[in-house]
């Protein structure tokens, strides 16, 4: 069973291996190569149908990544927008937010003491970057308070321009743009998302923008939400801290071109995984699924993929859980549980294998802590291997593990990433029966909301 891409299509830009959830390594709690086997048929249709879906563009996800005008299109109205800007606010919940900060933190956002990625040639600074994804009031009046709102600029993303938490920090900020007597600048301050006028439709972002002569992007209308992270929802954030998104979707494009020509989903590692997670859920009870990365870059990346398998999978009593890690931190708050506790977690260890260089430890302070281990060794080597240590310790306790390494972290490999389990998810979605793209149970408590707040007091 191939674990990595076909070595003809060039050197791979991550490897997955699912060893660690196999019978042959963790016992009676593991799947057997027939259980695999099963699985990986019975997603023979779904793989047809997904090459049926990329040649005809019924799925734009597949298509995408070869696209470039979007991405001229998000280029320069971010140019515009940034001009004479301290500081951008995106505004988006749920996968409107999530998207952006996975690509952001890659470049270093909110990770203190990381900056963003190299300047753009002739530029002496970038904007700050703020995301506010949390409606919460005491949160966002203080931000406002305490923002130059002169020199912030707001960017406000809603795919169906119907979003009330999304829409209420829209209107917050411009009242408070409004009050700072900076009206007659809302147009240079603020540029919305939205998907394009369709007849008898409302949208409120849209209609917010054109009463006050806003410009706007087209959200991409076959691409929502937990799935936009390579549209311009996610190309504008990552952009802003210098990442070049042209490679990020050069390796997705990787990712889909090696799925769409399988012959077999056994060559495809997107439905692998499918494969794997919802086989050992069927099989052996395994009923989260846990995303732990050893890397800051990739936490924000963590918190992405609870969003997109549980909002694509849990539906009609099926699904999984999936619970964001980041190691080594969650060693000491979590991997207790998972090692010791019911045996109802698949880890997936993300580990990067090449990381900038650091100062060696100073080896007398390392024998005075009692860590002459680690005398004129880098810390990196400590987190490598802790994050192959641990792989290895849910082994031997019979725990299903499965590692993806990342040869090296760049946009390619990111794209690629996230790609993989965009794929990945969708394929889950066909061995579940379910549809990943729809959200029931999330209309309906938007729709009470509504309901709650129409009620006289």
């Amino acid at each position: 069973m191939s674990t990595s891409p076909p070595p003809a299509r060039g050197e791979p830009l991550y490897l997955q291996s699912i060893g660690g959830c196999l019978d042959s390594a963790i016992g009676a709690h593991g799947l057997d190569h027939a259980t695999v086997t099963r699985a990986l048929d019975r997603l023979g249709p779904a793989l047809a149908g997904m090459q049926q879906d990329y040649q005809s563009g019924r799925l734009p996800l597949l298509r995408l990544p070869e696209d470039t005008a979007d991405i001229e299109a998000a280029e320069a109205a971010l140019a515009k927008l940034s001009d004479g800007a301290s500081t951008i606010v995106f505004f988006g919940t749920g996968g409107s937010g999530l998207g952006g900060q996975t690509l952001a933190q890659f470049a270093g956002w909110n990770i203190p003491g990381l900056g963003p990625k190299s300047l753009t040639p002739g530029t002496s600074h970038r904007a700050r970057t703020r995301f506010y994804d949390n409606l919460d009031a005491e949160t966002l009046a203080a931000a406002l308070a305490g923002l130059d709102l002169a020199t912030t600029r707001f960017v406000v993303t809603s795919k169906s321009g119907g979003t009330v938490e999304t829409l209420l920090q829209a209107v917050s900020a411009l009242a408070a743009v409004k009050a700072a007597g900076l009206e007659s600048r809302i147009p240079g301050l603020f540029l919305g998302i939205t998907e394009p006028a369709k007849p008898g439709v409302a949208n409120g972002l849209r209609a917010l923008c054109d009463a006050h002569r806003i410009p706007m992007l087209d959200h991409h209308t076959g691409i929502g939400g937990r799935f936009s992270v390579l549209t311009n929802v996610g190309l504008l954030p990552a952009l802003a801290r210098g990442v070049d998104v042209r490679a990020l979707r050069r390796g997705a494009q990787r990712v889909v071109a090696e799925t769409i020509s399988s012959d077999h989903p056994r060559t495809s590692l997107p439905a692998i995984g499918a494969a794997v997670a919802i086989a050992l859920r069927e099989s052996c009870g395994v009923s989260t699924q846990v995303m732990l990365p050893y890397a800051d870059r990739l936490g924000r990346f963590a918190e992405w993929f609870v969003q997109l398998w549980a909002e694509s999978l849990g539906k009609h009593g099926k699904g999984t859980t999936p619970v964001a890690c980041l190691g080594p931190l969650d060693q000491h708050s979590q991997l207790q549980l998972f090692m010791d506790g019911p045996r109802e977690h698949l880890i997936t260890v993300v580990r990067v294998g090449t990381s900038p260089p650091t100062p060696p430890i100073d080896a007398k302070l390392a024998e005075l802590a009692g860590i002459g281990f680690m005398a004129g060794r880098p810390i990196s080597d400590f987190v490598a291997a802790q994050s192959h240590a641990v792989p290895e310790a849910l082994t031997r306790a019979g725990r299903p593990v499965r590692t993806i390494d990342i040869p090296k972290l760049d946009e390619a490999a990111l794209g690629a990433l996230l790609m993989h389990f965009m794929l990945e998810t969708i394929f889950a979605a066909a061995l579940l029966g379910i549809d990943a793209f729809d959200q029931p149970a999330v209309e309906l408590a938007k729709t009470l909301t509504r309901q709650r707040l129409s009620q006289p007091d």
